[in-house]
């Protein structure tokens, strides 16, 4: 059983969903108040890109290219920031290769570990997770599908359904 309340959440939104897709947008939820998100400058090799990827996160390429942030510069950031803490997701059969193809094309190797949320739920928060994180998204009026916003959802679920679940002393 893990003793925080609070874990670290990544979350990357990507040129696509196939896989020729690579990262475009990374955020991350650490603290309550502390989160990390940057658009990622892509690489002239990665030329593929779906429109309808582009209308759920409403970046487009042009954006990418003027105001994306070289990927070196953004693994360097993730490895700072990380260092060698677990991270947590849950898209991990996606953000896990998308940030391999990251740190990969920028030569780095991660200094943390990307897991899948799955693995610090018990059965009790998963039964209750799409309820809270709906009644969450509701109430904190979010219709932003990004990174960092996607990643407090996620936190904030856990969060919620944690506490939720616990039973009361």
């Amino acid at each position: 059983m893990i003793s925080f309340d609070r874990p670290f959440i990544i979350d990357v939104e990507a040129s696509g969903f196939g896989p020729l897709s690579y990262p475009i947008e990374v955020g991350l939820a650490l603290t309550e108040n502390d989160r990390y998100c940057r658009l990622i400058r892509p690489d002239v090799s990665w030329t593929h890109w779906d429109r309808k990827a582009e209308s759920l996160h409403h970046i487009s390429r042009d954006l990418l290219i003027a105001s994306g942030r070289p990927i070196s510069e953004i693994a360097r950031d993730l490895n700072r920031i990380l260092g060698n803490v677990t991270v947590y997701s849950d898209g991990w059969v996606v953000d896990k290769p998308w940030m391999t193809r990251l740190f990969n094309q920028a030569e780095i190797t991660p200094s943390f570990t990307i897991s899948p949320l799955e693995r610090i739920l018990t059965e009790e928060q998963m039964a209750i997770w799409h309820e809270t994180k709906d009644h969450l998204i509701t109430s904190l009026s979010v219709n932003r599908h990004r990174a960092s916003t996607d990643a407090y959802i996620i936190q904030e679920t856990y969060r919620q359904t944690r506490i939720r679940t616990q039973p009361h002393h």
